[in-house]
């Protein structure tokens, strides 16, 4: 037997009202009495939201005034106090000719839905925060590589990276690395781990360490794989330190074992020279312990500014006082060793930023090199180094060439590098690397042309005027 409409209207699990064009409820459900209390004369906005005035926005009129169906969604009072989300549909009622007598609106409690919508968007946010705040960099790509999302630390670091491929933001290169972490996680859908170096949008080399993950979508299938990469430069930089620290050990240890060789035998040349008043034995026993004493100094000198990593003393420098002193030490070496020593300065040089001390070891170990480069070279029965001092409108030039035994490209390719020697045990590889970072620390640079067997010329540019650096330009 079929319930009667009362009974229909009643049972319906949400709020029934029943509305006539003065919004006065004029029929309303059990629900909607049990928790909006007595209805009848009184208005909906009056038992819904407690106000003296109609909605602003009333699905209720618009359906009499255009016949149709409306919704939307309003929060509202209980009796006793509870606030409801609700979400309302409005349908009309009409007689027998037609006409709209009077509105049904229906409204389903929606709140528990709401709160757990407010409680999602707060978790979104809550990892929209940590993705955004997470101190690496954060990648999401496609299978395509491109990026389609990015953490604020990689934006800072790398850019834009809208319509970019992984590699074009990271290496600035337009091939896709081999191997590729992200590439591996799409096929087999592991984690994977590697080092990388990166560029950064400045032009700074990053060591990472780059972990690549997995992101499924509801089907279980890989879309897109996360890529998270730590900088690790700092860490790279104290073990390259620590790793120089070891060769330096053993560099200077080779080392001062040959200067203290060569000591010895001067030292023997010296003594059996005296007891045989043999004068040519005498100077070529005391020439050989002047040369390793001077080995000594330089060596003690180098480790000295290697041991300690520092910024130029700045000030203002006259190139000819320092080439007049530069030229005092490296003369008395050149006759030590009976190389010709030829020099054309330009007495105009003028002046320019530095640090003299650093300046002075940068050129008195390029000129060493050059002496060393005769002094070994035994091809030749005369030997010249030319030292030429230019003074141009921005930078002074200096020049240092030789006749000496040359390099050949393998040798000029590693010329500037830590620990590397062509000396053999003689040398500790610190001078050229030193002059070199000195050089970069001015703002300037040294250029290499060799050949081998036929000499070498460095050519060494210091701009005029520092260059001031972004921290200092904020200080001032």
């Amino acid at each position: 037997m079929d319930l009667p409409y009362e009974q229909y209207f009643d049972a319906i699990p949400c709020y029934l009202t029943v509305q006539d064009r003065r919004f006065r409820i004029i029929k309303a459900n059990q629900r909607f009495r049990n928790d909006f209390g007595e209805h009848k004369g009184r208005h909906c906005y009056d038992i819904y939201k407690h106000r003296t005035d109609r909605c602003e926005v009333c699905p209720v009129e618009r359906t009499f005034q255009d016949g149709e169906r409306h919704g939307s969604e309003e929060v509202v009072r209980t009796l006793d106090g509870r606030e409801i989300s609700v979400i309302v549909y409005t349908t009309p009622i009409r007689n027998e000719a037609g006409e709209i007598t009077s509105v049904m609106e229906m409204s389903t409690d929606i709140t528990e839905i709401k709160l757990l919508q407010k409680q999602l968007a707060e978790s979104r946010e809550r990892y929209r925060s940590l993705f955004e705040e997470v101190p690496c960099y954060i990648s999401i790509q496609d299978r395509d590589l491109n990026i389609v999302e990015a953490n604020r630390s990689f934006r800072e670091a790398f850019g834009s990276y809208r319509g970019r491929k992984c590699y074009q933001t990271y290496k600035h290169r337009q091939e896709e690395c081999i191997p590729c972490a992200v590439q591996a996680t799409f096929e087999d859908g592991k984690i994977h781990t590697h080092e990388e170096v990166v560029t950064s949008l400045a032009g700074e080399k990053i060591n990472t360490l780059v972990h690549s993950t997995s992101l499924r979508n509801g089907k279980g299938e890989i879309d897109h794989v996360m890529e998270m990469s730590t900088n690790i430069t700092s860490i790279r930089k104290l073990q390259s330190q620590l790793e120089s620290t070891g060769l330096l050990i053993s560099s200077i240890s080779h080392g001062i074992k040959g200067m203290l060789t060569g000591l010895d035998g001067g030292i023997y040349l010296v003594k059996s020279a005296m007891e045989k008043d043999n004068r040519k034995r005498l100077e070529q026993g005391w020439e050989m312990v002047l040369r390793n004493v001077d080995r000594i100094r330089n060596m003690v000198l180098n480790i000295l500014y290697y041991a300690k990593e520092r910024e130029p003393h700045w000030e203002t420098i006259t190139a000819g006082a320092l080439a007049s002193e530069v030229l005092g030490i490296v003369k008395s070496r050149a006759q030590i060793h009976g190389v010709e020593l030829k020099t054309e300065l330009d007495p105009d040089a003028g002046e320019y930023e530095g640090d003299p001390k650093a300046i002075r070891s940068l050129l008195l170990n390029l000129a060493e090199n050059s002496l060393d480069a005769c002094r070994v070279d035994k091809k030749k029965d005369n030997h010249k180094v030319t030292i030429r001092l230019e003074g141009h409108p921005d930078h002074v030039r200096w020049e240092f060439c030789d006749n000496g035994i040359g390099m050949d490209q393998e040798t000029q390719e590693k010329a500037f590098s830590l620990f590397f020697s062509s000396k053999g045990a003689e040398g500790t590889g610190l001078g050229l690397f030193i002059a070199n970072n000195i050089a970069q620390k001015h703002g300037g640079s040294i250029e290499l042309q060799s050949e081998l067997g036929k000499g070498t010329c460095f050519v060494v540019k210091i701009p005029r005027k520092r260059k001031i650096s972004q921290a200092e330009s904020t200080a001032s």
